[in-house]
């Protein structure tokens, strides 16, 4: 049986991390590393991240913006490796990067430079590709990972396989499956930074405004659990997707209501008022192009059955009830469009099975769960690639110590 001292299962973004940060901490100690994936090509998420561009990491990384079953639980591997630590091994790499909107760091060129840059950081390690993993099993001290080509005996595993999101890219549940084999639980994966898809009333809206965005703040909750985002809402064919809604299905369940503000910087109802005031000839569907798009003012004046108005002809009660539907657009989601477009997976390998400083399983001595597969899910904007590298890091420098 060949034997090694680390098998690393995934090559995406944590699992290639991992990898490398093995060896830069370990040296000559590090032993033999095997980094096997089924796909034909390393870090496919990366490569189409961020438009091409890779979208690395967010400057505003902090614990509220990952959703968890425990909130806590990041805090050690985000505090070990930050954002400003990618960022340098960015510009050693003489990769040229920018800042865009909300702390969101992206490659200037190709997403392939990051690519590049961790198989660079993993030489030394053995990648193999096209090699799907059949199973791991504990044997003695370490464990037994079969694969096509023959049983690997391994001192420790990593499972970096990532989430169920993009199936077209590879995504598989095999992580989740290795968690139940050891007895592990799972926080319910589900699809997360998904559009979401509506009944028949809501697409007779949507569908005719498909392509159509606007500016929009998207709320989930009340009280203190209350989550907002302000950001762009795209109309679909199936109802609504954009930035906006792809950060709030991460918090949405199935039956559940979303409260959409198509105008977040005003009272809608009492700036209708004003206007009225000062020129009732106005059509109504004009008057609220002071907020939205022609045509998503006029969609919208003609579902409250006023197309063709005069806002001199309505009286308060009617304003106000339009001004409630710009600013309180209460909408039940009845689905989203599932894994086929999710970008991450929400849920994954229960943390409480899990040391936080090391990720290693805390009744599998030499097994650790990293990345994706963890429930530990980032908002939108490059924060789920920092836990993958903080994930990553946080492992190999347990592996290294040891």
């Amino acid at each position: 049986m060949e034997q090694v001292d680390t098998v690393i299962l995934g090559a995406g973004a944590a699992g290639l991390f991992c990898a490398g940060s093995i060896l830069r901490q370990a040296g000559e100690r590090a032993g033999r590393i095997v980094v096997l994936d089924h796909a034909r090509a390393p870090g496919e998420k990366i490569r189409i991240s961020g438009g091409g561009r890779c979208n690395f990491t967010n400057l505003a990384t902090g614990l509220d913006r990952f959703v968890s079953g425990n909130p806590r639980f990041a805090a050690s591997a985000l505090a070990g490796f930050t954002p400003g630590d990618f960022v340098a091994l960015v510009d050693r790499a003489g990769i040229a990067w920018h800042e865009k909107t909300l702390g969101q760091l992206f490659c200037d060129g190709s997403a392939r430079q990051v690519i590049d840059m961790l198989l660079h950081r993993m030489r030394g390690a053995e990648l193999r590709l096209g090699t799907a993993v059949a199973g791991v099993e504990r044997a003695g001290d370490g464990f037994v990972v079969s694969t096509p080509g023959g049983p690997l005996a391994a001192r420790r595993v990593v499972v970096a396989t990532g989430g169920k999101s993009i199936p077209k890219m590879g995504a598989t549940g095999i992580g989740y499956d290795i968690a139940a084999r050891f007895g592990l639980a799972l926080a319910e994966p589900r699809a997360g930074l998904v559009p979401l898809t509506f009944a028949q009333q809501d697409l007779d809206l949507c569908r005719p405004l498909a392509g159509l965005s606007v500016a929009a703040e998207v709320s989930h909750g009340a009280g203190r659990r209350r989550t907002r985002f302000r950001d762009g809402l795209l109309f679909t064919h199936r109802g609504l997707s954009g930035p906006a809604i792809l950060q709030i299905s991460s918090f949405w369940r199935p039956g559940e209501e979303i409260a959409v503000d198509l105008a977040p910087d005003a009272d809608v109802a009492a700036a209708l008022r004003e206007i009225r005031g000062q020129g009732g000839r106005m059509a109504v569907a004009s008057a609220l192009t002071r907020w939205l798009p022609a045509r998503l003012a006029e969609a919208i004046a003609a579902e409250a059955g006023l197309a063709g108005a005069r806002l001199a002809d309505q009286g308060n009660a009617t304003l106000d009830r339009l001004g409630a539907r710009m600013n309180r657009w209460a909408l039940r989601p009845v689905g989203t469009e599932g894994w086929r477009t999710a970008e991450v997976t929400v849920g994954g390998v229960d943390t409480r099975a899990l040391d936080s400083r090391s990720m290693q399983v805390k009744s599998v001595p030499g097994l650790y769960f990293i990345g994706e597969v963890v429930d530990v899910t980032g908002w939108l904007g490059g924060y789920n690639f920092q836990w993958a590298w903080a994930s990553a890091h946080a492992a190999a420098r347990a592996i290294a110590a040891g």
